[in-house]
């Protein structure tokens, strides 16, 4: 480059995080969360004792303080006449010996060592986070953001969709959002939480964040989107602070002589992007968040169409007295919620066994038929069998009667809970024609149905939405929804694509039912409308 530039980009303000996949325990599903606040407790115990401790001793070192104060005093008026006295000279010698001795004792601080003992213990007894967990709930809060186009200043407020929730975030929460950007190499969100966090700065009397150290991240990520001009003032401002900071002097002369060449391309050959989840379509994506913001996208010559009625099911035995309460939510493909389905005291018992078996959730990768963990889809799941309990065996007999498919050859029921921003991007429940390996273990076929219930009401997001479909189906407890995923022939039906929109309050709780092939010959019911879809689809 011209005028002695650097050969390489400027100088990053510290050093990224190692983009590596996260695997955090507790903010994949709220349940877990929960016993968080038991840790806090038991910390806030043990941190009030360290106060008491410390108090007593710095009370009992301002005495030793005064103590000697006095004493000295007394022998500055008059060394000689006071050093004349064996006493004196005695007590002397004895604060600084065996008197000082106690007080450099109790200087070390002998209660940090207990402290410290306490909570290495407490570390193994008690469920912590760890920065996977922190990376995750910011992220996750900066996914919600996006999705529901959450204005920075708002959130930073407590206030989610205008209600206000929490507590205001201060200026050093504002400033972790926006190092955790930075190190994901997400610059856009960095210049939003760091300009959120210099604010918060100038309002707050408190030293918890330093500015200069604000300036440094957002003259950085502002450098990154462009705005070379905007750089340069912010870092001519921190050298106004730290005259002699060795990565803005560098960062200075850069712009400077970028500005002057004209330079507006920004050299990112060296920077690792960042990871979009799923690479999904832009489209696709901005449908699928549309339907989360309860946008509707169902052209009303459609939604107009759609009825509730009660349902027996071409007259299932078991329906003739209590029949189903049917509503559609769409016609091609099919796809009904039926209303309290599940009860509240069958939902407590299903929660109740799938607690303890909480574990991260994983998607297959297509390729190799292994399972793996996403970034794309943030929950917790367990798995249990019908001969378990009997609420699980009238779960798979209720998506019989739903459905009119065998459960003989589905999958054991997943019970999945959301955690912070719990979401799941678009994907498709039954396996592609490339995917060949996928259920191959089972050899019950490809999943020709998903029976979808939800165990919780949603305050606010979590809705299941079909982005291509227009449809949003919004989680209300004891509700089931159905759709089948395969056309007669077989082959997968595309338009049932779907996602799990971030749970922006509250907690969610579903389980599914996936009903595969095998067993399923003669059950089925033939619809030709379906056959024809199929042959214009294709």
């Amino acid at each position: 480059m011209d005028d002695g530039m650097p050969p390489i980009w400027v100088a990053l303000p510290l050093c990224l995080a190692l983009c590596t996949p996260l695997q955090g325990e507790v903010y994949t599903a709220l349940s877990e969360l929960e016993e968080l606040l038991d840790t806090e407790s038991v910390l806030l115990k043990t941190l009030h004792q360290y106060i008491s401790d410390q108090e007593h001793r710095i009370a009992v070192l301002k005495k030793h303080a005064v103590d000697y104060e006095k004493e000295h005093s007394i022998a500055a008026r008059d060394v000689t006449n006071y050093l004349s006295n064996p006493i004196n000279d005695y007590l002397l010698v004895k604060r600084l010996t065996s008197d000082w001795h106690k007080t450099e004792k109790l200087m070390q601080d002998p209660y940090y060592e207990t402290a410290m003992k306490n909570l290495t213990q407490y570390r193994e007894l008690l469920k912590f986070p760890t920065d996977e967990d922190l990376t995750g709930a910011a992220t996750a809060l900066i996914r919600l953001q996006d999705t529901y186009k959450l204005d920075t200043a708002s959130v930073a407020r407590g206030e989610l969709n205008g209600i206000q929730y929490s507590t205001q975030l201060s200026a050093g929460d504002c400033f972790e959002l926006g190092r955790q950007s930075y190190n994901g190499y997400d610059f856009y969100h960095t210049e939003l939480w760091m300009n959120e966090a210099l604010k918060r700065h100038e309002q707050e009397r408190s030293n918890v964040t330093v500015r200069w150290e604000i300036l440094e991240y957002l003259a950085y990520s502002t450098f990154m989107q462009g705005n070379l001009k905007k750089a340069l003032d912010l870092t001519i401002e921190l050298l106004s602070i730290l005259p002699n900071h060795e990565r803005a002097l560098g960062n200075l002369a850069y712009y400077e002589a970028a500005i002057k060449n004209g330079t507006t391309e920004i050299d990112k050959s060296e920077q690792t992007p960042k990871v979009v989840s799923a690479m999904l379509d832009p489209e696709e994506r901005e449908r699928y968040h549309m339907l989360c913001r309860n946008e509707n996208l169902m052209p009303v010559q459609i939604s107009s169409q759609l009825r509730c009625r009660y349902s027996n099911n071409n007259r299932d035995p078991h329906l003739l007295i209590a029949p189903l309460k049917e509503e559609e939510a769409y016609f091609s493909p099919r796809i009904v919620l039926y209303r309290d389905v599940l009860y509240d005291n069958e939902i407590e018992v299903i929660k109740r066994m799938a607690q303890p078996r909480l574990k991260r959730a994983t998607v297959q990768n297509y390729k190799t038929g292994e399972l793996e963990f996403a970034d794309y889809r943030i929950s917790k799941s367990a798995w249990l069998k019908e001969h378990e309990d009997v609420v699980v065996a009238n779960v798979a007999k209720r998506v019989e009667v739903m459905t009119g498919l065998t459960t003989e050859t589905a999958e054991e029921l997943q019970v999945v809970n959301y955690g912070v921003g719990g979401h799941y991007d678009p994907h498709y429940d039954f396996a592609r024609s490339e995917e060949t390996n996928a259920f191959k273990s089972l050899g019950t076929g490809n999943r020709i149905a998903t029976v979808l219930f939800y165990m919780s009401d949603v305050a606010q997001g979590g809705a299941t939405v079909f982005p291509w479909l227009g449809v949003a189906l919004q989680p209300v407890k004891g509700t089931a929804a159905v759709w089948f995923n395969l056309y007669p022939s077989g082959n997968g039906d595309l338009r049932t694509r779907h996602a799990a929109c971030p749970v922006l309050q509250g907690s969610k709780w579903v389980c599914n039912k996936w009903l595969h092939e095998v067993g399923q010959e003669f059950r089925r019911p033939c619809d030709p409308k379906e056959n024809i879809q199929e042959t214009i689809s294709r």
